[in-house]
Formats: C-alpha cells, structure tokens, sequence
C-alpha cells in the first residue's frame, strides 16, 4: 500500500494538539502541504517547529471555527500558499457544559452548535466547489462514540457529533458522483487534553470505560492512521462510513 500524499494540500482544523496534530504530524510525513488551524497561535507554531524536518510542508494559521471571517481567510491563505485543497479534516469542536440535560442553556446549544456543525458547513462551502473542479477530494470528518449513542450529561457533545455524522453521509452521498468522498472517524476515549476530564481520576491515574475489552486508553496515533488511509489514494472507493476507533468499547 502506498500512503502518499506527494503533491496534496490539506487543512486541518484543531491541529496544533492531540488527535488534530497527530493526523498533521501523519500527512506531512506522506508529503503533504497542511495548513493546521486553530485559536492558539503558540500551539501551532509550536507544532510547526516540531514537524520542520518531515518531507511536507506546514503553514500555521490561527483560526476560531466559530467565526465565519477567520475560516474563510484560512481557506484563502492555504489555496494562496499551496493551491487548491484536496483535503480537509473537520476535527476542532467544543465541549461546554458537560451536565443535567435540564441545566442547559441556550447559549451553549447555539456555541456547541456553531463550533461542532456549522464550522464544517462553512468550510465545505468554500472547499467542496474547487474539489468538484479539481476531479475530487477527501473530507474527514472527526466525530466521536457519543455521537453513536448518548454520553451520559453530555447532551449537546452527543448532539453535534450525531449530527456531523449524519452530514457525513448526507454529504457522500451527493458528492460521491464528483469522487468527492466524506468519511466519519468516532474515536473513544483517546488521551488528549481535550478529553482530560473523562480520563484522568482524582488520584492522577487513569479511568478506562468498565465495558471497553482493550484495556487502555485510546492514543492520538490510534486516530492518525485511520485519517492517512481516509486521506490517501488507497481508499478512492471509501466513502460515507463511519469508523469507529474505540478499543471495542461499542462492540456491546
């Protein structure tokens, strides 16, 4: 199998850490021109640093998903420094008010909402026409198992990424006809600063789910390579699934 992406220009989004930077980390080794995004310029420059030795090229942007402005000048600045995207990962997202369903407000729905879903709405506007063009392209989407079924006190997490999967396959199955192919990765409980809240336990060790059979937590590499097949050549007749990275934690 071959893993290149010689001569493709990605975005990613919430790429300066966790499971964002370690699909970066993946298509700048296979050759890729990433643009990692984020709001936390220290982050991605930091990134950048890291990755300077790797055969790809790395442009760090800042960018709030939530902001419609910042997203269309991210796009603008990765197809004026590299060209036309050919692929791009949906992977920043929130969590707000983890918690009883009945104490959520209506600013956290409209927040959650507007970072979870409609950021990629509003980058697969600008992107998706170009890739048409182009003759195809690749949309990863990052959702998570809460999208599968309900995190307990995590209502509007679960909401936003059931609904990212359900843009997933309503996506794919337009866009297909352009070989523009959209695919869903639902990982579990990956060791992130992200999901630090889940995992880490009162005495400084680790929580892993009771029901998962592999008896770790997931690691940001577990997430990567998934994202590189998604994003290689190798899968041209993959699109509108829904893969499941979770230790087999949803096997039951």
């Amino acid at each position: 199998m071959s893993f290149s992406l010689q001569g493709k220009v990605a975005i990613v989004t919430g790429g300066g850490r966790g499971i964002g930077k370690e699909i970066s980390r993946r298509f700048v080794e296979a050759g890729a021109k990433v643009v990692i995004a984020s709001r936390k310029m220290e982050n991605l420059e930091r990134t950048a640093a890291e990755f300077a030795g790797l055969p790809g090229e790395v442009l760090p942007f800042r960018c709030h998903v939530g902001k419609k402005e910042q997203i269309e000048a991210t796009v603008a600045a990765a197809e004026e420094r590299f060209g036309t995207v050919d692929i791009m990962v949906n992977n920043g997202a929130t969590n707000l008010e983890q918690g009883p369903a009945l104490d959520v407000t209506d600013e956290a729905v409209m927040k959650m909402v507007e970072i979870n879903v409609l950021s990629s709405v509003r980058f697969l506007r600008l992107v998706v026409p170009k890739m048409i063009e182009k003759g195809g392209g690749s949309i990863i989407n990052i959702a998570s198992i809460a999208g599968l079924r309900p995190q307990l006190e995590g209502l509007l997490y679960s909401l936003t990424k059931s609904g990212l999967i359900m843009m997933t396959r309503s996506w794919a199955y337009e866009w297909g006809k352009h070989n523009v192919r959209v695919n869903a990765i639902c990982p579990g409980l990956v060791r992130t600063d992200f999901s630090s809240f889940f995992w880490k336990s009162g005495e400084g060790g680790e929580r892993i789910p009771p029901n998962q059979p592999i008896r770790r937590l997931g690691e940001t590499r577990d997430i990567g390579g998934i994202a590189l097949y998604l994003a290689s050549d190798e899968s041209t007749w993959v699109s509108g699934q829904t893969w499941v990275i979770d230790g087999g934690a949803t096997a039951r």
